[in-house]
């Protein structure tokens, strides 16, 4: 039989992973519409430099999604090596 407490303690990770997950997720979906946003307005000022302008996009976008890796590692973490 499990002790409540342990159960609690085990929900709580478990809800702190989700949400932890969740709003790196949607920080990093705002930072990543808004990199793109920028560059569709710099290619349709300077059509001639879409080759730097889309470069430059993916390269923002990438260190971006580095921030939603790292909390999925951290989710990962909490859910499989924690141990109450």
């Amino acid at each position: 039989m499990v002790d409540l407490g342990v159960g609690i303690a085990r929900g709580a990770l478990y809800l702190g992973a989700a949400i932890g997950l969740g709003i790196a997720d949607a920080g990093v979906g705002l930072g990543e519409g808004l990199i793109a946003m920028k560059a569709m307005e710099s290619l349709g000022k300077v059509p001639e430099q879409s080759g730097m302008i889309t470069r430059s996009m993916l390269i923002g976008q990438a260190v971006c999604e580095t921030c939603a890796i790292y909390s999925l590692v951290v989710a990962l973490l909490l859910i499989f090596v924690v141990t109450i």
